[in-house]
């Protein structure tokens, strides 16, 4: 069947409230359930796309399932043709802004249509994408929340269990002697080889991340993770050239122009696009092509079963960031083995619902 041949008969937003195997303490916030909205894409012609959306705060679920919700009176009766809906949206947000709300509900239908499109060529997404399916490295974020030094310690050691070669740690403690006293907890509780990530959520200054940053330079970290505001792209770079430790940031780029400005502006050594706020699987493709010419490398930001399918396809792929948090509510979880995440061989992303799940923790 013809992607192009599939016609919208109607959009479905659903929000759900998730438990979470480990709450997240960070520098920045907590996140202590996992608050989404599910959206499926429906056509006449029996194909459903879905995609799911992290709304970060419970009272954020109810407005962004209305949103979409009102977005499918927009779409209904229009071809599912990903570049084409995404510039409808955002004719329809330009004096809204491309943003917040608007781009995370234009980004959840973009991932729901190239769902269908991928469906409808029996492929899975990174084969419609032009990719292979290969193992991606996967680091496990799951827990390692800012909590006490013995906690730290049995958590590292859980996390690691399942054969995971790399895993990230939440920094921003009462002091630098802290961060570096957490590092190293975890290093002696861990294989050596093991390769640790830290990640500050954005809670320092730029001088106080630069002198935690010197304070980690001897600690062998892998990455120091958005230390300061995100969008503070001169901040980063000046940390960037005042530390040896490598610096990621970008799972707040509000769509690829802000991916182009962090990059001109040389603010990281990495890069880690979130396919929510980067614009879906169509944003995700043109900042993956910004990071190209340079040899930027590129991580994901959660969603792993779908990020997992983009990172086969992206030329400078890095590492992919993986969490379970959306698993009580899939069929089909994220597959990892040996500490490699690997598509989804069924046709589209992989993404469907268990409803029995789904109708029991419906908001």
């Amino acid at each position: 069947m013809s992607a192009e041949a599939l016609t919208i008969r109607a959009l479905r937003a659903r929000a759900v409230s998730l438990p979470m195997n480990r709450p997240i303490y960070t520098g920045g916030g907590s996140v202590t359930k996992f608050p989404m909205v599910l959206v499926d894409l429906e056509t006449e012609e029996g194909i459903c796309g879905c995609s799911y959306i992290f709304c970060y705060a419970p009272f954020v679920m109810l407005p962004l399932a209305q949103l979409l919700e009102n977005l499918g009176e927009l779409i209904v009766g229009d071809q599912v043709v990903p570049l084409a809906l995404e510039e409808k949206l955002h004719k329809a947000f330009r004096l809204l802004g491309p943003q917040g709300f608007t781009a995370m509900a234009a980004a959840g239908i973009d991932m729901a249509a190239w769902d269908v499109c991928a469906k409808a060529a029996g492929q899975p997404l990174v084969q419609l994408l032009g990719g292979q399916s290969q193992p991606i490295p996967a680091y496990n974020s799951t827990g390692l929340s800012i909590t006490d030094v013995n906690r730290v310690r049995s958590e590292a050691r859980e996390l690691v269990e399942p054969g995971f070669s790399a895993i990230k740690v939440r920094l921003g403690y009462e002091d630098a002697r802290a961060d570096v006293e957490i590092v190293r907890a975890i290093r002696n509780a861990v294989p050596d080889e093991m390769t640790l990530m830290s990640d500050y959520n954005q809670s320092l200054t730029v001088p106080e991340a630069i002198r935690r940053a010197h304070a980690l330079d001897g600690e062998g970290l892998c990455w120091i993770e958005e230390p300061t505001r995100a969008d503070d792209y001169a901040g980063y770079a000046q940390i960037r050239q005042a530390t040896h430790t490598p610096i990621q940031l970008g799972e707040n780029f509000w769509g690829p122009h802000d991916m182009a400005k962090a990059i001109a502006a040389g603010s990281g050594d990495f890069l880690m696009p979130d396919v929510n706020k980067i614009g879906g699987v169509s944003g995700w493709l043109r900042a993956a092509a910004l990071a190209e010419p340079g040899g930027i490398p590129v991580s994901s930001h959660l969603y792993p079963e779908i990020s997992v399918h983009l990172l086969a396809a992206t030329p400078t792929r890095h590492w992919l960031e993986y969490v379970d948090w959306a698993e009580p509510v899939l069929q089909e979880p994220a597959q990892i083995e040996d500490g490699h995440a690997f598509p989804s061989s069924t046709p589209g992303t992989g993404i469907a619902w268990n409803e029995d799940a789904v109708s029991q923790y419906l908001v």
